[in-house]
């Protein structure tokens, strides 16, 4: 779909402009590059031990989208290697649909067997031999995880549809899940989302009528739904009558219809599809800031109005150039 920025003179309409997040977790990126470069020029450094430069230790926690958090340690104090572990509430939800064949398909022998405690998965990187394309893989760990149940729906429609009506289901965060669910000719992706309040639910509205007008300008747009309060029927009836989903003011179902086309290109759908309830949430608070910002102006410009209306006092003081005093009468 096509995303439209508006200019802060409404209604004169900009060109369409798509805003994504990024899938990649900068913050391990930018690391390992800085830790690579650390180390080469701690190879290239003369001179005596004080003023040689050192290769440093790293111990970082980072947080993540959906309450994933990573671990950037050195694995038994060998600081030119980077063991980076991750850590996700929804883990167990993705180990039935194949995430561990996935990370050892992308990851290779950087894998680990047994992950740090605490964590699900670890990959260690040896600094010396690391590359850009490798660290650019491990900043989506995150994206990779994900990727597997999409991948096994993708290619169960790919195959005719058989065994995809069952939709699978990933709690990824508190009281809000993503269902996935396949046929011969689509494969469809529900999101249950959680508002914070009714403003947030209004905006949501209005931004996902975004995706309906952006379908309407490219056809080659997958479709998207909407419901409030109740899940859609045909996920009712896919799940079954003793399935339990969320309910209530505050929730929403977002469905995409993804086709053929969009299965064909599976690792940009998936790259855009897993982010859409942060890249949702992004938006709304973008939307809430923005309209604050223009109330708080507004409220300026009237309190100047007020200001120059005020009339004077009649019988005030006041003084001439010379410094003389007089009233008006």
């Amino acid at each position: 779909a096509n995303y439209l920025i508006w200019s802060k003179t409404p209604p004169r309409r900009v060109a369409a402009i798509m805003i994504l997040l990024e899938f990649q977790n900068r913050i391990i990126v930018s690391a390992l590059k800085e830790k690579v470069e650390l180390l080469q020029a701690s190879k290239e450094s003369v001179g005596d031990e004080d003023t040689k430069i050192k290769m440093e230790g790293i111990a970082i926690v980072v947080a993540d989208f959906d309450g994933v958090t990573y671990h950037l340690s050195n694995p038994d104090e060998v600081k030119t290697k980077v063991m980076v572990s991750i850590a996700m509430n929804f883990f167990n939800d993705l180990v039935p649909h194949g995430v561990l064949d996935v990370l050892k398909r992308e990851y290779g022998a950087l894998l680990q067997a047994s992950p740090e405690p605490g964590y699900n998965a670890s990959i260690v990187v040896d600094l010396e031999t690391v590359d850009e394309a490798t660290i650019q893989k491990v900043g989506m760990f995150r994206r990779n995880c994900f990727a597997a149940v999409f991948e096994k729906y993708f290619k169960i429609q790919q195959a005719g549809g058989v065994g995809g009506d069952k939709p699978a289901v990933i709690n990824y965060r508190k009281n809000e899940a993503i269902f996935v669910s396949a046929m011969k000719d689509r494969v469809t992706v529900v999101f249950s989302v959680l508002f914070q309040d009714d403003d947030d639910i209004i905006l949501g509205k209005v931004f996902l009528q975004e995706f309906k007008e952006g379908r309407r300008a490219n056809q080659s747009a997958p479709q998207v739904l909407f419901s409030h309060k109740e899940p859609p029927q045909e996920l009712k009836d896919a799940m079954g009558s003793g399935a339990q989903l969320y309910t209530g003011n505050n929730v929403g179902y977002v469905t995409f219809v993804l086709f053929a086309k969009h299965v064909e290109q599976a690792g940009k759908t998936i790259d855009l599809i897993h982010t859409f309830r942060d890249y949702l949430h992004y938006h709304i608070k973008c939307s809430k800031a923005y309209l604050h910002s223009r109330m708080r102006a507004r409220t300026v410009s009237l309190l100047k109005v007020l200001n120059r209306a005020k009339q004077e006092v009649e019988g005030k003081e006041k003084k001439t150039a010379a410094g003389k005093s007089f009233v008006r009468k």
